[in-house]
This record gives C-alpha cells, sequence and structure tokens, in this order.
C-alpha cells in the first residue's frame, strides 16, 4: 500500500525525445520491463550514480559512456545485473551493442540501466529477442508506458512533468523513477529518468542534476540501504526555442529550480510508496551548525527501525526519538537546549519531557498518516529536511519473499 498515492499526472510530451517499451519475460509476464530511450542528435546528458562499492555493471558501463555523447537509454527490470562479475559487464555491453546495431548508433552512446534481484545473470537472450519491439514503439508520448516498465515492487507509477515560460517561449521537463525499498540514496533500488528539450551544456546539465539529487533524492531514505543499482540520468534534447542556457543568463536559475522541483516531485513518490508503508514522515532539522549536522541527525532519527515501528504503531513513544539524536555523533551537543514536536505539538525540551505535553495530544498526532517531526537543536541555522516512512509487516513480508 502507498501513504495518499498521488495521481499519475499529465506527462507532457518532450521534442526530441522518445520512449518505447515492451514485455521481455525477465521475472514476469504481466506488463512491459524493458524500456528504451532515445534522443535526438545534438542533445545533452547528464547522471549521478550509486556510491556502493558493489555498482552494478550497468553503472560501471553508464560510467564509461557518459562523456561519449549519450543518445539512447536501456533499461531493464526484473534483474538488476549486479554481483554478476565479468558476465554482468559482457552482458550488458551486448545489451548497448544490439541497441547501436538496431538504430545505427554507436555502442557508446547507450546508457544501460537494470534494476530487480542482485547476483543473477541477466537473461540476455529474451533481452535482445524484445529489443526490436521496444525500438518500434518508440513514440514521444509513452511516458506512463515507461513509468510502468521500471517498476519492480513498486504499488504505483511515479513521474512528473511541468512546462516553464522564459522571455515568451517555453521548456518542458517530464521525468519518471522507481524505487520502494532499498533505498538510501547516496548518489549520487531507485531510477531517474528526466527529459527536457533546453539547449544546455553538458557540464551546466550536469551541475544542474548534482544540485538537484543532492537536494531531492540525497534527502530520502526508506530503509538506510543504499541500492548497487542508483541512477538518476537527465537527457536534453535542445529543441526548445529558447535560447542556450548559460550560467550568466537569467534562465539557469529558474532551469535549475524546476529541475529541483522534478527530482523532489518523484523522490517524494518513492517515499509514499516505500515497502510496506503506512505514514509518510517529514523530519526538519533546525537551528543546526551545519548542513553535514543536520543531516546526520535527520537520518540516524529515519534509519531507527525503533522509531520506524513505533511510528507504524501509531505510539508517541518519543524516548525513541531522543535516544537517536544522542547517539547521532554531534560533539558538544546540548541536550537541554533540543526541542523536539510533532507536528505542532512540543514532545521534549531542556533535556527532558515538555511540561505542556500530553499522551493525548502526541497519540492525535501518531493516528495520522502524514506526520512532521521537528527536531530544534539550538545550536544555529542551518535546517534540513528528510523524508521517510515507517517499517510494517509488510516490509519484513515483501523483502522476505523477495525472490519467491
Amino acid at each position: 500500500m502507498a501513504v495518499n498515492q498521488p495521481l499519475f499526472p499529465k506527462m507532457n510530451p518532450v521534442t526530441g525525445i522518445s520512449l518505447g517499451t515492451t514485455n521481455a519475460g525477465i521475472k514476469q509476464t504481466e506488463r512491459d520491463d524493458l524500456l528504451v530511450m532515445q534522443m535526438v542528435k545534438g542533445g545533452s546528458c547528464a547522471a549521478v550514480f550509486t556510491q556502493n562499492a558493489f555498482c552494478a555493471a550497468p553503472i560501471h558501463i553508464a560510467k564509461s559512456h557518459l562523456d561519449k555523447n549519450p543518445r539512447w537509454l536501456v533499461i531493464n527490470s526484473g534483474n538488476a545485473n549486479a554481483g554478476t562479475g565479468q558476465q554482468g559487464m559482457d552482458d550488458g555491453l551486448k545489451t548497448c551493442t544490439e541497441i547501436a546495431r538496431l538504430v545505427g548508433g554507436s555502442c557508446s552512446q547507450v546508457l544501460p540501466f537494470s534494476t530487480g534481484v542482485i547476483g543473477e545473470n541477466l537473461p540476455i537472450k529474451k533481452i535482445i529477442t524484445a529489443l526490436p519491439k521496444a525500438i518500434e514503439s518508440l513514440t514521444e508520448t509513452h511516458w506512463q508506458e515507461a513509468a510502468n516498465a521500471i517498476m519492480t515492487t513498486d504499488t504505483f507509477a511515479k513521474g512528473a512533468s511541468k512546462v516553464i515560460e522564459i522571455k515568451g517561449e517555453k521548456i518542458t521537463i517530464t521525468g519518471i523513477s522507481k524505487g520502494a525499498g532499498m533505498i538510501q540514496p547516496n548518489m549520487a533500488t531507485m531510477l531517474g529518468f528526466i527529459a527536457t528539450d533546453a539547449k544546455i551544456s553538458q557540464p551546466l546539465l550536469q551541475n544542474c542534476l548534482s544540485h538537484a539529487a543532492e537536494h531531492s533524492f540525497n534527502r530520502i531514505t526508506i530503509d538506510g540501504d543504499t541500492s548497487t543499482n542508483d541512477a538518476c540520468v537527465v537527457m536534453a534534447s535542445g529543441c526548445s526555442k529558447v535560447a542556450e542556457i548559460t550560467v550568466e543568463s537569467e534562465s539557469y536559475s529558474i532551469f535549475s529550480k524546476a529541475i529541483e522541483d522534478i527530482c523532489k516531485t518523484l523522490a517524494e513518490a518513492i517515499v509514499r510508496d516505500g515497502e510496506g508503508a503506512t505514514k509518510f514522515i517529514r523530519i526538519h532539522v533546525e537551528q543546526a551548525l551545519n548542513q553535514n549536522e543536520a543531516m546526520i541527525v535527520g537520518k540516524t532519527i529515519a534509519h531507527s527501525p525503533l522509531v520506524k515501528t513505533a511510528f507504524f504503531a501509531s505510539d508517541p513513544n518519543w524516548g525513541r526519538i531522543l535516544a537517536a539524536i544522542g547517539r547521532a555523533e554531534i560533539k558538544n551537543l546540548n541536550v537541554e537546549k533540543i526541542e523536539i514536536y510533532l507536528d505542532n505539538i512540543c514532545i521534549v525540551e531542556n533535556g527532558c519531557r515538555a511540561e505542556s505535553y500530553t499522551e493525548l495530544a502526541g497519540q492525535a498526532v501518531m493516528n495520522k498518516e502524514e506526520i512532521t517531526m521537528i527536531v530544534k537543536l539550538g545550536r544555529g541555522k542551518v535546517k534540513e529536511e528528510i523524508l521517510t516512512c515507517d517499517f510494517s509487516y509488510d516490509y519484513v513480508k515483501i523483502n522476505a519473499e523477495y525472490r519467491t
């Protein structure tokens, strides 16, 4: 189940970027599991990748191809092609080579991505056989089909789209993501693919994406596990009539903010779809000395199984929150200055339970599906937000039965 599942939005087509899907039967035959994205010549491409040392074969390949002017992405669900050694590299490259043969491009212009079970070899024959059909279906309007094709344990397709106007002309930004478990992006199992018709150089596009990912995908966590396959890609076709975006132009800040907004929408959808989630939780850490300090506190709370299970039980067991903050390894932390709120209910002040707090008030907040926790450290002026969810019985069930 998802927490207040958002409706799949209207997805504005992006001129110069098309998508095609099909079912290759990788793990199931009920829905498409193979996606190809194609960009016209002359565009630019940026990406951020997982920092997991055991990153999957397709991640290695995509990293090595990123500076070769990529024009195609190929994504499969149902198999991560991770922990597969040289065979995984060979299979990933075979996929790229076959795409190139079918479309008349170069193998190095293809970025491959995979998501699914780790440690099993890619069913390369099924993928090679299915690729022509995916390519035949390429169109600029297949965004919902694409969002469905990249899902694994997701319960709903995730998309975001917006059109911005600069000096009377329009730029379109449309993207999809997948992810529900093994989520603690450090990029930078989540994937994000965003398309725009903006004219922008690759280095500047990379700056926009890196900033956006840091303030969106790197601000969410479901279970504290960084996947071997995390990646987010932005393809910019350059087909918009808006003049090329440069770092000096006034359009840069508008475009950069729009990319960040799209990433935040996609990231929030992932948390709402957390495996077995029944609660959506915003953790606001305020009055920190610096960004790193705020992030450490926020993620220590968000990763605590005791905190997460208390939220699942709707139990205002504030002592678990207090304990998580205390073990966050913040130097010279003065606990008497810390204040903790559930929504607008102060539960902790002066290092102990707030005098105004009542169990009835705390219970009323914990019964909600969406909760904001505010932690004021009393140390500085920096604040950060982390998005997370609870741990339910279903989280254990989904992951215990993932390979069956």
